[in-house]
Parts: structure tokens; C-alpha cells; sequence
């Protein structure tokens, strides 16, 4: 699809695609698998399936909740038997589209796969399904004094099978890596219903290909997680968080690379511009300076006494740095106040046009400084609204362009993307941390992956699912 096709298509409401999988006979069986009262056509029922945060429809022709991977299988084999699209759906929360089924057919929502199979305080391992969200998960393994690191933003609401099928990332990244490092197995029905694990309960394994890494990022694509292996850390005594205002996001920025010298690798470090400052101010209230262009959140943990002693250097950092109205935490509920303000931005930024383009850009660390003065001119040059938060600390910056739904408007905010896609690139990064590819970034996924590489994916994708049934319309157009 070429980018002027995929513009004309782009953000706009579709109508229901028909497949074999409204056939009477396919919903029949489909409820005999799953049972009648878990198996959704109604169109006013399926409708909330057929988005995700992007906000554009595509409605399935049915919505199928499994219980088991026995099910998942046999809803997978009716689909090649019937070839018809089969779109997996954890909590919907993704920014690419990569849940929504945008050439029709089924959803199969996980909602009610998710159960804690097991948690192993010797071994240092949760098994779950797929349906649990991250949120429940991390507050499962505290109680045994336990840490499950990943984080993203809607921890509350992304499901783990999402968040390993996007690989996705979250705020502690600087210190304990993405999802994918987490993952020690996987159990997976692929494209063509037959069930394999990946993997195992040990943090070593070379035994044959990893295959457990393929799958993560996989977007679904080639596999429908139905049980996961996650590997656990024992939860640090103590944590702190250093809030500082800054006169520019270039200055806050800069203050990245100041901490490694001194021994210091933060848990978190997060930026967010003037524009989110305004945004979540204007939403709720949190005190935030009027004065402040820029706000970085840095998050330490490990003993009391390490943790009192790095926050101390971050501060003195910060100040000798630029940073003003410095505040550390000093209790749990103060640093849980101090994030509140993080993970609330998203949400506020509606308050700028009726669209936000989130795009999830990623550079090393160093770069960050330049990858936001150069975004803030691109916005500048198509006329384009620009909001700047995210990871610093990993060098994944959060660009939100934001506009109405005019035709004049959403084309400069998709040259912004482009032009915002081929800086990161030159700036030696790339064009998604975490947020993957669905068909959002579709269109653009040759800028950043050579030819060769991609026959090889698309040769991957059909030894695991032939007749193309899982997740089709995504990532190649």
C-alpha cells in the first residue's frame, strides 16, 4: 500500500468487512466451543472490540472469549478450515491498531484467561494466562515480596499476553529492560491451531531457536499467547523519586548522561514539555509550576541506605544543572503523587484537537536533546500542534501531534510523523519503542527494516500461519 492509499484511508470509521465467519454454521460452532453466552454478534455488542486508542472502528463479525488453549485451538482450526481473519485482543489499549480486526471476521478476547497459575518464591517465576492485567499481576507477586518490572503507562489496563505481543516497555526500562526480558516461556496456539511451548522455567535455555523472543513483538501475527512464564526480581526495601522543573526540555534532557558518571543508574527517568505540564494542570490540579517548561521525574531503588544516598546526587545533579523547585519523595504515597502526574498525561492531551497521533520514537540516549528540538521544528514548519513526554531515561520519547479532523490538518500532522520518523532514524534510532507496528506505522516500516530482513519476516509469518489467518492488515502493507 503506498502512503498516498494509506492517507485516504487513514482515521476514518470503516463498515463491517464479511467473512465466512458470520456463516450460521461458523457461529454455531463457534458457540459450541466457547458456549452461547460467550460468543458476541450483535453489532452494538462487537463495536467497542473494533478499536483501540487510535479511536478508528473496524467491527468484527464476532467477539469469542476462551477459557482455555484447548479452545483457543479449536477456534483457530475452525478459521483455517472456514479461512477467515482471527484478531487476538487483550485490553485494547495500543496505539497502532495492532488488536483491531480491520479486515473483519472474529476477535478473540482473552478477557476471561486470566488466572495466576503459579507463583515460585524459590524459582523466581509467575506462570499466568494471557488476560490478567499487569496492575494485578505486580500486586499478586508483592504480596510474596516479589517485583514483576515492566510497566507501561496502562498497567491498569493492558493485559500480559498485550504487553508480550507488543514487547512492551513501561518507566523502569533504563535499569531493568522491556517485557521481552521477562519472558522465560511461552505456550502458543499458532496460526494454524496447533498448540506449542516455548521455553521453559529456567533463566538459561539455548536449547534449539528462541522462539520465545520471536513471539514477543510478534503483534499477534504469528501466535495466540494462551500461558505465560514471567521471570520475578525480589522487590527492592526502598525507592525514591526526584521532581524538578527545568526552563527548557533541551536543558532537561541534557541532564540524562550526568548520573552514569557517578555510579548512578536510575529505575526511571521521564520528561514531559510545557504543553502535558498545561494539560495534566488543567485536568487535575497536581500544583505544577506555571513556571516550569519542562518536568523530569528520576526514580532510584535498592537499599535505604543506597537509595537515600543517590537520591541526595541526583538532587545536587539536577540543581548544578538547571533544575528548580526540586522535591524528593518521602514515603510511598508521596512518590505514587509525584508518578500520578506521569501516567495522567496521555489522557489530558485530548484537551489540544479532536485527534492525537501518539508515535512512540526511539533514539539512544544521547540524542534525545536533538530529537526534540528537531520535532519541535518540524510541528513548527507544518503549522502542527507538538507535545514531547516519555522514557528519556531509554531515549523512547512520546510525540504527540495533535489536530482536528480536517483533511488540511491531518495531512501536515502525517508529514510531521514522516519527517519525525526519518530524524530518529538519522539520529541512529528507530521508529517504535513499544508501541509496535500494526498498520499505523505500516506504511512505514521500509524506512527502518532493509528488504532482506522483511522477506524474512514474511517468511516467518507464513511457517507459523499459512493461510493468513492471525491479525492480516498488519505491519505488511
Amino acid at each position: 500500500m503506498s502512503e498516498s492509499m494509506y492517507q485516504s484511508i487513514h482515521f476514518k470509521s470503516k463498515g463491517r468487512a464479511t467473512t465466512n465467519a458470520s456463516k450460521p454454521e461458523v457461529i454455531a460452532k463457534m458457540k459450541e466451543i466457547v458456549g452461547e453466552e460467550n460468543v458476541l454478534v450483535a453489532p452494538e455488542k462487537v463495536e467497542p472490540y473494533g478499536a483501540d486508542a487510535v479511536k478508528e472502528k473496524f467491527p468484527p463479525e464476532a467477539v469469542v472469549f476462551p477459557e482455555n488453549t484447548e479452545q483457543v485451538s479449536r477456534i483457530l482450526k475452525l478459521a483455517n478450515e472456514y479461512l477467515f481473519p482471527v484478531t487476538a485482543r487483550g485490553g485494547g489499549v495500543g496505539y497502532t491498531g495492532g488488536a483491531v480486526p480491520i479486515e473483519g471476521g472474529i476477535v478473540i478476547g482473552t478477557d476471561r484467561m486470566n488466572k495466576i497459575k503459579e507463583i515460585n518464591v524459590d524459582d523466581l517465576y509467575v506462570v499466568c494466562q494471557p488476560g490478567i492485567t499487569t496492575y494485578n499481576l505486580q500486586k499478586a507477586v508483592e504480596d510474596y515480596g516479589l517485583m514483576f518490572p515492566p510497566d507501561p503507562a496502562s498497567y491498569k489496563e493492558s493485559y500480559i499476553g498485550g504487553n508480550i505481543a507488543e514487547n512492551a516497555g513501561g518507566m523502569r526500562t533504563p535499569k531493568y529492560g522491556v517485557t521481552k526480558h521477562y519472558v522465560l516461556g511461552l505456550e502458543v496456539v499458532t496460526g494454524r491451531g496447533e498448540v506449542i511451548r516455548t521455553g521453559g522455567k529456567t533463566v538459561k535455555n539455548v536449547v534449539g531457536f528462541d522462539l520465545t523472543g520471536l513471539m514477543c513483538g510478534s503483534e499477534g501475527m504469528l501466535g495466540i499467547i494462551t500461558e505465560a512464564t514471567l521471570r520475578l526480581l525480589p522487590m527492592p526495601e526502598a525507592t525514591a523519586t526526584v521532581r524538578a522543573n527545568f526552563k527548557s526540555m533541551e536543558e532537561a534532557c541534557k541532564v540524562l548522561t550526568k548520573f552514569t558518571p557517578e555510579g548512578i543508574m536510575p529505575m526511571a527517568m521521564e520528561v514531559m514539555d510545557k504543553y502535558c505540564i498545561e494539560a495534566v494542570e488543567g485536568s487535575f490540579a497536581f500544583g505544577l509550576s506555571k513556571d516550569a517548561n519542562a518536568v523530569l521525574l528520576v526514580a532510584v531503588d535498592g537499599s535505604k541506605e543506597e537509595v537515600e544516598k543517590q537520591a541526595k546526587i541526583i538532587e545536587e545533579i539536577i540543581k548544578a544543572n538547571g533544575g528548580f523547585d526540586v522535591v524528593r519523595s518521602k514515603s510511598r504515597e508521596e512518590e505514587n503523587k509525584l508518578w500520578d502526574v506521569r501516567r495522567a498525561i496521555s489522557p489530558s492531551l485530548n484537551k489540544y484537537g479532536d485527534l492525537k497521533i501518539n508515535e512512540d520514537v526511539v533514539v539512544p540516549r544521547s540524542k534525545v536533546p536533538e530529537l526534540i528540538k528537531g520535532v519541535e521544528q518540524i510541528a513548527k514548519r507544518h503549522k502542527t500542534f507538538v507535545a514531547n513526554f516519555g522514557h528519556a531515561g531509554d531515549g523512547n520519547i512520546h510525540v504527540n501531534f495533535v489536530c482536528n479532523r480536517s483533511p488540511e490538518e491531518i495531512a501536515r500532522a502525517r508529514a510531521c510523523v514522516k519527517e519525525t520518523f526519518e530524524l530518529a532514524l538519522k539520529l541512529g534510532g528507530t521508529i517504535s519503542g513499544e508501541h509496535g507496528i500494526g498498520y499505523v506505522k505500516a506504511p512505514y516500516l521500509d524506512m527502518a527494516v532493509d528488504k532482506s530482513t522483511l522477506e524474512i519476516m514474511k517468511q516467518l509469518k507464513k511457517v507459523f500461519d499459512p493461510n493468513g489467518i492471525l491479525n492480516p492488515g498488519k505491519m505488511f502493507t
